[in-house]
């Protein structure tokens, strides 16, 4: 039997797996059924802000073609402005998907309704789950860099009392990272929650939420904030390196021309890494109570193939003219994943 006979009957064992678990459970949930005719016959795709843009528009159209050819059901769109549109849309079963999430919306949709489940990740370089990881950054403008300068490198040690930028409270790489790396490095009973709104009394005297990363980072290229997260990926198609390396403290990166909103006016401008941490990469989930399991199998399988991995609208290879959701980097594919894998982040 070959590997990839051995690897779509694992897909299929986990998808009915978790079709079971949808089965006992849904009774307690917000998303609650136990008949296959709650199956719509339209399968509906959620979208974070992020990729809601219309820079990736192309891309959730060849998503959509991937889904309707592997199940030969009709694909709606649903895009969002907000975290918690999407977190609701998927829990209460108004969308049975959600493409290129991050972990913290995902952990909060199935807190909502255990029928959500994960299906399956990008992995890193190596093709596997060993190195299936981005980056979350604590970004400033270049030309105010120095602020934060130590030695040869740069550090967080003065964010505080500046103007804050975060991506959203449902944020992984924009909101829970970088609040977690302020807690452990500042301590004295700081926590996340007082990290949320600024003032006179607070660690921050004034924080903002971008509602995506791309609002994040145009807060801070735009001067409404002097500090800003956001995370690498969600950049890649509006900026590029100037100098240090990827995603890595030092690292200045500047916005390209012919960037597209909201980035259009910000051609040449430059921001610097001043704080990295690593974050595993982002879930795609699903509802398993309103997405048949054979239907949840075809998609799996379509999209943790070979033919997947070379595609160009969710891998893209440079001077292929095509902008991905991802970058291609080395053996970077589609891989099944359970709801296990994300434990570190659900503390």
């Amino acid at each position: 039997m070959t590997k990839k006979i051995l690897t779509l009957l694992a897909v299929v064992a986990m998808v009915l797996s978790l079709a079971a678990c949808s089965s006992s459970t849904a009774s307690t949930d917000t998303a609650s059924t136990d008949t296959a005719s709650n199956y719509p016959d339209t399968i509906t795709l959620v979208w974070y802000p992020n990729e809601s843009a219309d820079t990736y528009s192309a891309n959730r159209d060849e998503v959509a073609r991937i889904i309707e050819e592997a199940t030969g059901k009709k694909v709606e769109q649903k895009l969002t402005t907000d975290y918690t549109i999407a977190i609701q849309a998927l829990a209460n079963g108004t969308a049975q998907m959600g493409c290129c999430w991050g972990a913290v919306g995902y952990i909060q949709a199935q807190e909502l309704s255990s029928d959500v489940h994960v299906i399956f990740t990008n992995s890193g370089s190596s093709g596997t789950l060993d190195d299936a990881k981005y980056t979350s950054f604590f970004a400033v403008k270049t030309e105010d860099a120095d602020q934060y300068a130590s030695g040869d490198t740069y550090t967080i040690d003065n964010i505080e009392g500046k103007v804050m930028s975060f991506v959203s409270e449902s944020s992984t790489s924009g909101f829970k990272v970088p609040t977690s790396s302020i807690v452990e490095k500042w301590g004295n009973g700081l926590t996340a929650d007082d990290l949320m709104e600024g003032g006179a009394d607070k660690f921050f005297s004034e924080v903002m939420y971008g509602g995506s990363h791309q609002g994040s980072a145009y807060n801070l290229l735009s001067g409404n904030c002097e500090v800003a997260a956001f995370c690498d990926s969600e950049l890649i198609h509006y900026s590029k390196l100037v100098s240090g390396n990827e995603s890595e403290v030092g690292a200045v990166y500047e916005i390209i021309e012919n960037a597209e909103a909201p980035f259009d006016t910000m051609v040449g401008r430059q921001y610097t890494v001043i704080g990295a941490t690593p974050v595993l990469n982002g879930p795609w989930v699903a509802n398993t109570a309103y997405i048949s399991p054979e239907d949840l199998a075809a998609i799996v399988a379509a999209f943790t193939s070979a033919e997947a991995a070379n595609n160009e609208y969710l891998f893209s290879t440079d001077g292929s003219g095509i902008s991905g959701i991802y970058k291609k980097k080395g053996d970077s594919c589609f891989l099944a994943v359970e709801d296990a894998w994300y434990d570190p982040l659900r503390k």
